[in-house]
């Protein structure tokens, strides 16, 4: 179960995945196929949530699922640490983002390969220790590289120094699941700092996974 919930934690990381920075909203709409015996599409669905609102500002990002398991997500970027609210956790629970376990083996970037939502998209593979994740990204909603070069967990910091922009799509194959998150909105929008700090007396301790 530790194994799991660790997977998780950088997934959702993973999917918080994303010329001028891009300030505002994505909505994510996940699908979950389980490779395990013991656990259907649909209880993947219900844990992890089918759909995500994604906010992102001056390299701190916010991700809101539907999820029973996994709730929130925080990334402060002035303490390059991830926050994670679980519903099976009192503690919000972080992780240091300049700790990764899992290691990219291969990139390869192709070019012009979709359009979603209207944006023309290039697609760059990742092949990780972990499985195999792809994106597909715009420039149109780009992203500063620079922030996130201490962003190790979840390969974030490998994502962003070979892509121009946030990802539209993805599918992240590992040993557990296929999932794919595809967006389904993109609200450019200025966004307050508040929406990027711990609610008031969060309690908070270093996460076990």
């Amino acid at each position: 179960m530790t194994k799991t919930l660790t997977l998780l934690v950088a997934l959702i990381t993973t999917l918080n995945i994303f010329g001028q920075n891009f300030e505002g909203k994505i909505v994510y709409q996940n699908s979950f196929k389980s490779k395990l015996a013991n656990v259907t599409d649909q209880q993947w669905n219900t844990m992890l949530g089918t759909q995500q609102q994604y906010f992102i500002k001056d390299g701190n990002y916010k991700s809101i699922t539907n999820g029973t398991l996994s709730l929130w997500q925080l990334y402060i970027n002035e303490d390059n640490k991830l926050y994670n609210k679980l519903s099976t956790s009192e503690a919000v629970l972080w992780n240091d983002g300049a700790v990764n376990s899992d290691e990219v083996l291969k990139a390869e970037l192709h070019q012009g390969v979709t359009e979603i939502l209207g944006y023309k998209c290039d697609e760059l593979v990742l092949t990780c220790k972990s499985g195999t994740q792809t994106y597909y990204f715009t420039s149109k909603l780009g992203v500063n590289r620079g922030l996130y070069e201490k962003h190790k967990y979840g390969n974030w910091a490998e994502y962003t120094s070979r892509a121009k922009g946030l990802p539209l799509r993805a599918v992240v194959d590992n040993g557990q699941f296929t999932m794919e998150s595809l967006a389904v909105e993109v609200k450019p929008m200025v966004l307050e700092k508040s929406v990027f700090t711990l609610p008031a007396n969060t309690k908070t301790q270093k996460s076990p996974y």
